[in-house]
Order: structure tokens, then sequence, then C-alpha cells
């Protein structure tokens, strides 16, 4: 009969797995939406919002393919890695996390149903924050086979990495609904929206993910103004929150090295933002900032296990 050890790395390693190809999904969803939204096309900002105007999808062939691939193998993997965490007798926190993620496997595959019409903003906001939601529960089926699944009593210096995660969640939420609603070119320059430095009344209307999108936002709209003003001053907030709540978390041996990892993705997460913007936003730059923000959630999740975990 299987140990429980024996058993506990199996279900690591099956997390891991799903890990890796969660992050690939994102990585290639990514690509995919925003080369087929004409992100960084030539005759920039024209051609931006394409698909909307019922332009050609430039992918249509081994990257679609590779996709539903991916996407179809990491449904079956989670039905499995699933079934080890229950039988025989369920595994916890493992066997919650695992079930979680299988979950939202099955939704994302309903999502996808519409998710064909880029004019429906909330199946693509959903895709999107939920790509991000798969690599956080398959990590966290990762760290729950671990060492680090042992309960542990908070401690004071956790409070900022939770602040700091729950602000870098609502960061993504935004950047999210400034790509389901085409609203990248409503503010091309930095630090604020040309004289705007606070969304105006009329703006606020954009945070509905369920709104129909007909057209690209064009320059200075209020809504897409709105909505990246409100992910930038979320996302100076987080630098300003993760980064101290790393820094103490490097206080904690058991934490020292996941808490450097964070603090490097912090860093290189607000550089990409800042280089997207200053680029025009370059396709390459945007895919990147958005797959490294999945990467720093992930990252601040393992930081805020760990420091939760080490000895007093």
């Amino acid at each position: 009969m299987e140990t429980h050890g024996v058993r506990l790395t199996r279900i690591r390693n099956l997390a891991l797995l799903l890990a890796a190809l969660s992050f690939l999904i994102v990585l290639i969803s990514a690509y995919i939406r925003l080369s087929g939204a004409g992100l960084g096309c030539d005759g920039w900002p024209d051609c931006y919002g394409q698909l909307l105007v019922g332009g050609p999808h430039p992918h249509v062939g081994a990257v679609r393919i590779l996709h539903r691939v991916t996407a179809s193998f990491s449904l079956l993997l989670a039905f499995y890695t699933a079934w080890h965490c229950i039988r025989p007798d369920p595994i916890q926190p493992a066997a919650r996390c695992a079930t979680a993620l299988l979950a939202l496997m099955i939704l994302l595959t309903f999502v996808g149903i519409w998710s064909a019409d880029p004019h429906r903003a909330w199946a693509g906001f959903i895709n999107i924050l939920g790509g991000t939601v798969l690599v956080l529960l398959s990590w966290r089926t990762v760290l729950a086979a671990g060492p680090e699944h042992a309960a542990a009593t908070p401690r004071r210096s956790s409070a900022l990495l939770h602040a700091g995660l729950g602000l870098l969640a609502l960061t993504i939420a935004l950047g999210a609904l400034i790509g389901a609603r085409y609203a990248a070119i409503a503010c091309p320059t930095l630090p604020g929206c040309g004289d705007a430095a606070w969304p105006a009344a009329t703006g606020w209307s954009a945070l509905n993910p369920f709104a129909s999108v007909a057209t690209a936002t064009a320059l200075g709209d209020d809504g897409g103004v709105a909505l990246h003003l409100l992910h930038r001053y979320c996302a100076l907030t987080t630098l300003l929150l993760l980064g101290i709540g790393g820094l103490q978390a490097l206080a904690h041996g058991t934490a020292r090295a996941s808490a450097g990892l964070m603090l490097a993705l912090l860093l290189v997460q607000f550089a990409l933002g800042v280089l997207t913007v200053m680029s025009g936003f370059s396709l390459g730059l945007a895919v990147a900032h958005g797959v490294c923000a999945t990467a720093l959630l992930a990252a601040g999740m393992q930081v805020l296990v760990r420091v939760k975990a080490a000895p007093a």
C-alpha cells in the first residue's frame, strides 16, 4: 500500500506539471488575445481592436491548436490530480485546492463557448482572471502537498503581505478590464493620462465588466482613463506594500529565497508596466507584463505560506 509520503510526492509532482501547463496556457492566451486585438500592429493605433470590426484573426493554426491541446490535457490532468488527492482518504488542504482548480477549469471551458465573440467584455474578463487563478490554485496545490501545508498561526509580519497580495489581485483585475474593454490606447502617457490625475465621474461605469464592446476605446475616453489611472494607483500601492512585506519576510529563514524571488518579480513587473506604455504598447512587452503579474501573485502566495509556517 502506498505510504502517505509517497502519495504526497506524487500529488506534488502532478501539481507541478499542472502549474507549468497553466502558466503556458496564460502565456498562449495572452499572445492570441493581444495579437488578435492588434496590439502593436503596423499602423498603430488605427489597427487596434481589429477583431471588433470583423478583422481577420492572425492566429488560426498552430498557436490555437497548441492552446486547445494544452488546455484539454490540463483538464484531464486536473481530474487525475483531484482523484489522487481525494482517494482513498482526502489529504487536506491539497484536496480542496485540487478540487477548486478542477471546478475552475470546467467553468472556463463553458465560458470559452462565448469567448469567440470579442464584443462580450465579461467573457474576456473572466478568461483573463481565470488564467491567473489557474496558476495560483495549481501552485497552491504544490505547496499544500509539501512541508508548508502544516497549520501555523499567522504572524504580524504577514499583514502587509495580505494587503499587498489583495491589491495585486485588484490591479490584475483592472488590467483585465483594460484588455477586455479594448482600452489600451485610452491613456498612452505616463505618469498620468494627459491632464487627468483622477477618474472623472463619468468614467466609473467602465468598471462594469458586463458591457458590450462595439469599438476600441478612444484616446482620452473617460472610462478608459479611469481604468488606467486606477490600475496605476493600485500598482504603485502594491509596489509599496509588497516591497515592505517582502523585506520583512527576508528575516524568516524558510521564506528568504521566496521573498527574494518575489521582490525581483515585483521590480520586473513594475518596469514592464512602464516600458509597455513607453513603447506604445508593444505586443511582446504587454504579454510579458501580464504573464509576470501571474508569476508575481503565485510567488507572493508562496512567501505568505512560508512566513506563516516559519518557526517562532
